[in-house]
């Protein structure tokens, strides 16, 4: 029975013994891999069932990269956009505009909203080309001409607003 537990003992050494060998081999398979693909494939396939306790020492420190690049994406959007004083200042519409989107004093962005309301509630988009506005009666007068590009729109209007 002595020989039976020495016998084990002998074999634990040689197991670990055997790794710490190997190890070292294992920086040299590193240094191949950087050589031609056709060498690297089958170290590739020697590596992994050799060395498997480096492997999961790697894979944490790959999962710990991308956790320090989540902060930093979060860091981005936690600024708020300051909002320009000068669209929130009320205006008062022209008697031509007051009668699309009425007469009291409307910051610049209520205004574009009111007047999108009107032009999609009497179907003033052109069909083929949605970025056109066909004036009605009352929208030619704040326009000046029959048929409108939506961003013309916005400098046409800041004449009718004091």
């Amino acid at each position: 029975m002595a020989t039976a537990k020495k016998t084990p003992a002998k074999k634990v050494v040689a197991k670990n013994a055997a790794p710490a060998k190997k190890a070292a081999p294992a920086k040299k398979v590193a240094a191949k891999k950087a050589a031609p693909a056709k060498q690297a494939a089958p170290a590739k396939k020697a590596a992994p069932a050799k060395n498997a306790a480096p492997a999961k020492k790697a894979a944490p420190a790959k999962k710990a990269a991308p956790a320090k690049k989540a902060p930093a994406a979060k860091k981005a959007p936690v600024k708020k956009r300051a909002v320009n004083a000068a669209f929130m200042k009320a205006m008062t519409p022209s008697p031509a505009l007051a009668a699309v989107v009425g007469s009291s004093a409307l910051p610049r962005t209520e205004v574009v909203s009111k007047l999108w309301a009107y032009i999609k509630k009497n179907k003033l988009q052109d069909a083929v080309n949605k970025r056109m506005i066909n004036a009605d009666a009352k929208l030619k007068e704040i326009f000046g001409k029959m048929q409108v590009s939506m961003f013309e729109m916005a400098g046409l209007i800041g004449k009718h607003l004091k």
